[in-house]
């Protein structure tokens, strides 16, 4: 992927109520206290393949 992930412009991240896991993603299925890329990146050590820019 030749394009940077940036979660917050992505269609499938949110952010959720828990101060504890404030970052989601729903393509993943996961709630985390890290950015969802980088947990995706250290957990398999490849870049997310789920990254959908917005739409404006």
């Amino acid at each position: 992927m030749n394009q940077r992930v940036i979660c917050q412009k992505c269609i499938h991240y949110f952010v959720t109520w828990e101060p504890a896991k404030p970052h989601g993603c729903r393509a993943y299925g996961f709630k985390s206290k890290l950015i969802p890329s980088m947990v995706v990146k250290q957990s398999s050590g490849m870049e997310c393949s789920f990254y959908e820019l917005k739409r404006k």
